[in-house]
């Protein structure tokens, strides 16, 4: 037994409330259980009660059993002078305010539905590999499934957007400039995107509009600014770019390369930040103004063919300055470019309608566009329920349910994991 279970009892009222009584036997009434604190403090704020006949508007705290109040040492934390019920699992001890009257208590260990007690047990079994419901997630209704992922998909943008909406403050709601950043991060990915995103914010995106025009010039800028040109190398064109990199610096006052390096340590060729970062000129070189037209594309198709770029004929024999190879095109490829929209475009559309109160969602149909990411969280769902799970919405919402909720054990807040416990799955 978990006092979070009891949370859900209370916060729901899943337990036998026909003549309730308190430890000391007074009639008790509840008219509104109050709301759910996940601050410290009390449990519950604002509760509503009559004990006896006297009404009550107050807190409710819950513990598994009485003697919990002492040993969490509520006795002497003010927060929970305004209790005016103690809701237990097991009463073993009174309560006592610091005037000496005792504070009232609910026992629900005889009044929680049995069929509701069960299930939740049922859940917290240790005969599960992978997650606590693996073994009824197959039975679960389709339709609450995907009812669930989309409330978690929007949860999981929810998260995106806090660090669109701190960069717009950062630039003065220049949503070009945090575009800018944002892409920079994810060209980044995993292993250079701290080291990108610190790039592009030390960066004015004024010099990069400024330099739009000139991909080598946006090169030799983002090169020079992630410290990629500071040896010296016999070639003549990463000498071109040295020499460019201090003209701009220079001229546009840029700082110093930044102290963050990005790596190359256990990276695939295609993924160097040499490489990613020509890309990235490239982009930009394409249009200095991209938030403006990727906030209005609809379709990946729209997308891939503003991300189709060209990288200059050095990098097309070269991953680095030290040694070449046969030629390659170098483009972004598709896989890349759906990475670009799953968490950058779509995250800055919809930033773009919550902060404009647009109501139109047509990145929802941009991501159920996108084939599911490939990863061991997407395969384990995937084969627990074959078939259903076939767009990244739907991969990017199972890791949101995976992460947040699976292995935080947080059934009780889970649409799927209260719907078992109800029995109505």
């Amino acid at each position: 037994m978990r006092e979070e279970f009891l949370h859900y009892i209370w916060q729901f009222q899943k337990f036998e409330k026909a003549q309730l009584k308190t430890v000391s036997g007074e009639l008790l009434e509840i008219y509104h259980p109050g709301t759910l604190n996940d601050q410290s403090g009390p449990d519950f704020f604002a509760a509503k009660l009559k004990i006896g006949d006297q009404l009550w508007a107050g807190n409710v705290e819950i513990h598994l059993k009485s003697s919990d109040w002492y040993s969490h040492t509520h006795q002497t934390d003010t927060n929970y002078d305004s209790v005016i019920l103690h809701v237990v699992y097991e009463h073993d001890l009174d309560i006592f305010r610091k005037d000496e009257s005792i504070i009232p208590s609910l026992v629900l260990k005889e009044k929680i539905q049995p069929e509701v007690q069960q299930n939740y047990l049922q859940l917290l079994e240790k005969d599960h590999n992978w997650i606590n419901c693996e073994k009824f997630f197959p039975d679960f209704n389709e339709f609450d499934i995907e009812s669930w992922l989309t409330r978690l998909y929007i949860e999981r943008l929810e998260g995106k957007t806090q660090l669109i909406f701190d960069l717009l403050k950062q630039s003065k709601n220049d949503w070009e400039s945090v575009l800018f950043k944002l892409l920079a991060k994810n060209f980044g990915l995993n292993k250079n995107g701290d080291a990108f995103l610190n790039l592009a914010s030390t960066i004015d995106f004024e010099v990069i509009r400024k330099l739009s025009k000139s991909q080598f010039q946006l090169e030799a800028v983002l090169l020079g600014h992630a410290g990629l040109l500071e040896k010296d190398v016999e070639d003549n064109y990463f000498k071109a770019l040295k020499n460019e990199y201090k003209y701009l610096q220079n001229k546009f006052k840029i700082g110093s390369p930044i102290q963050l390096r990005p790596v190359f340590f256990r990276l695939r060729p295609d993924n160097f930040p040499t490489i990613r970062l020509v890309q990235l000129a490239a982009v930009f070189a394409k249009s200095s103004a991209l938030f403006g037209i990727l906030a209005k594309a609809q379709t990946k198709a729209d997308i891939y063919k503003i991300f189709k770029i060209e990288v200059p004929k050095f990098w097309k024999t070269h991953y680095n300055f030290s040694s070449s190879h046969h030629p390659r095109q170098k483009k972004l490829t598709r896989s890349f470019i759906d990475l670009v929209i799953i968490n950058t475009v779509v995250p800055m559309q919809y930033a773009f309608a919550k902060r404009s109160l647009n109501e139109n969602e047509y990145y929802l149909d941009l991501i159920a566009e996108l084939s599911p990411e490939k990863n061991t969280v997407i395969q384990h769902f995937q084969q627990l329920k074959p078939k259903l799970f076939n767009n990244a919405m739907h991969s990017q919402a199972l890791l949101q349910l995976k992460r947040m909720y699976c292995d935080e054990n947080k059934c009780l807040t889970c649409a799927l994991g209260a719907k078992f416990i109800k029995g109505k799955y």
